[in-house]
């Protein structure tokens, strides 16, 4: 263990609890900093050389210090907090592994450009390079904290002086609301040592001002025919989505959204809405795109996820974006990081422009993908989905775990009116959609409902516990399929399906949790007919609930690289055949 350098009795300089002429902590220095920046919770695993920042919390009335379970769930909780209400995540976590363990969730929010901030304990500098025990100074041989974060941040800093988190925490927080997440590396020495604070926070300067957007105007304004908004992740992490629609109005344009911003469409009708982009998304937006003059993407890079099957019709017709990052494929680009801003006097300016009404979409004409048709036992995704989205209040927040289920939820499970819909597909990691839920339930508050996977329950899942321990509004789905279901797939169609690595031992997840956890509604569904009144309990439960599904693991989800696939394609010619004929 690290030695403890030794700090003042607890609580002593807190910040409610005395005089700052003798300067306070540099822990409280931060927890107040970030009080006064609006953060409420701080998510993170308790240790030796983070536990003074665990002290400061308690001292400060405006934070709540949340205990996870894993330092990968907390880093998911403060992600998906940010995500939930446009604020800064912020997690801590002690030294050695536990620092460690954050990385793959750091690593989703730098793909995805959330606001985190992680403070990280460190041993005491003056064993830097002596071996002391979780050293990562980076000295002597020692692990490199700061390389290692440097490599998952937006920026990254390791404090060595006191006085250095005056403008190093400022310069942190800028730059994780920028869009991503900031490190800083705090020795346990330094967060025991004081600091002269000066009980404000600085205005957040923007590093990089928003461009003209003259250019953009200017090509909406010549545009004659309709207009096609591909809406993205920074809408909602700048909380513009009442400004996109404003604006997709007085463009008369029709929208789609990648699938990690289901929840940013507020269209009011339906013929404007072309639903989703990419490989789990709806055929119609490649048709959209073609039919229309322009292009606008706001707030998306378009990854090769949200991008598949566009790259020809986008080729054909001019392509425009507002956005933090210039998109992937060639566009004429506005930078801004401030959406909400820019977005509000694009709409103003653009207001002149002549309207151009495109025509109504015909909603008799899916252009949802068509998976095969299952055969087995087991739910059908559909199937449980569809009952899912009958009885989801309008207000509750969907989180969306990776896999075949999923997919299914991308393509199939439409957003809440009033609610949040998050999935992560910035490194699209196995297990995040729990720490998240309960970061976003800590924020709104409300009935927030996970979708998984047992494959992903299986890696974070247990942080259930957080959630009962405080009675947090959150319904757990699992397909349970008893596999890594999109695996099999793989398996099955690249690999003669000879083998499989990917199939469970069976489990009744819901009698099992049922059993673990005395008193939580949980259960497991193989009857169709059970599946609403199922879902209706849990929705209804005074806390965390929990409705275990029995699917297929063969069961091919509306996944547009399987579809492709030449055994599928022969299948669909054929029914479109039979169809036809009759």
């Amino acid at each position: 263990m690290a030695i403890v350098l030794p700090g003042p009795p607890i609580g002593a300089t807190s910040i409610g609890s005395g005089s700052r002429s003798a300067g306070v902590r540099v822990v409280d220095h931060i927890v107040d900093h970030l009080a006064l920046a609006g953060v409420g919770h701080v998510f993170g695993v308790d240790g030796a050389n983070v536990e003074d920042l665990y002290d400061a919390a308690f001292y400060c009335p405006g934070i709540t210090a949340v205990l996870a379970k894993h330092e990968f769930s907390a880093a998911t909780m403060a992600d998906g907090y940010s995500r939930a209400t446009a604020r800064l995540g912020v997690v801590a976590a002690t030294s050695g592994g536990g620092a460690l363990n954050l990385v793959a969730g750091l690593g989703e929010s730098y793909t995805s450009r959330v606001p985190v901030l992680a403070l990280v304990g460190q041993s005491p500098t003056p064993l830097d390079g002596c071996g002391a025990f979780q050293d990562t100074s980076g000295r002597n041989g020692s692990l490199n904290a700061e390389a290692l974060f440097s490599a998952v941040s937006v920026y990254c800093r390791r404090i060595v002086e006191p006085t250095d988190i005056l403008t190093a925490l400022p310069d942190a927080v800028a730059a994780a609301r920028a869009g991503g997440p900031a490190v800083l590396l705090l020795p346990k020495d330094v967060q025991q040592a004081t600091v002269q604070g000066t009980g404000t926070v600085p205005a957040i300067r923007d590093r990089h001002p928003a461009d003209d957007p003259q250019p953009i105007l200017q090509a909406l304004r010549e545009t004659s025919g309709p207009v096609t908004i591909i809406a993205g992740e920074q809408v909602a992490r700048d909380d513009a989505r009442d400004e996109l629609e404003r604006l997709r109005a007085a463009l008369h344009a029709r929208i789609a959204t990648v699938p990690d911003a289901k929840d940013v469409n507020r269209a009011p009708m339906a013929s404007a809405s072309l639903g989703v982009t990419g490989v789990m998304g709806h055929t119609g937006v490649a048709d959209a795109i073609r039919g229309s003059a322009v292009c606008l993407l706001v707030g998306t890079r378009l990854p090769v996820t949200a991008r598949a099957g566009l790259d020809e019709a986008l080729s054909q017709i001019r392509t425009l974006s507002i956005g933090s990052a210039a998109p992937y494929l060639s566009a004429d680009h506005l930078h801004t990081n401030d959406l909400r801003s820019s977005l509000a006097e694009l709409t103003r300016r653009v207001m002149s422009r002549p309207p151009h009404t495109p025509p109504a979409l015909d909603l008799a004409s899916p252009t949802e993908l068509r998976p095969p048709t299952p055969h087995g036992p087991g739910i059908r995704y559909r199937e449980a989905l569809t009952a899912l989205d009958a009885l989801l209040p309008d207000d509750a927040d969907i989180i969306v775990d990776a896999g075949n289920s999923g997919a299914a939820a991308i393509h199939q499970l439409p957003a809440r009116r009033d609610g949040r819909f998050v999935v992560a597909l910035g490194m699209g990691g196995m297990g995040y959609s729990f720490g998240a839920g309960i970061g976003m339930a800590f924020a709104r508050r409300r009935r927030t409902v996970i979708v998984a996977g047992d494959g992903s329950f299986y890696m974070h899942g247990l942080e259930l516990h957080t959630a009962i321990q405080h009675r947090l509004p959150i319904t757990l789905v699992l397909f349970n399929n008893n596999a890594h279901a999109m695996c099999v797939t793989r398996e099955q169609l690249y690999y003669n399906g000879e083998y499989s690595y990917n199939r469970f031992a069976r489990s009744n997840l819901g009698a099992g949790l049922a059993a673990m956890f005395p008193g939580l509604p949980a259960v497991d569904v193989t009857d169709p007919d059970a599946l609403a009144p199922a879902l209706s309990a849990a929705l209804a439960a005074d806390g965390p609930s929990v409705v275990s599904i029995e699917c297929s693991a063969d069961e091919i989800p509306p996944f547009a690289p399987f579809l492709d696939h030449p055994m599928f394609q022969t299948t669909t010619r054929r029914t479109e055949d039979v169809i036809a004929r009759a």
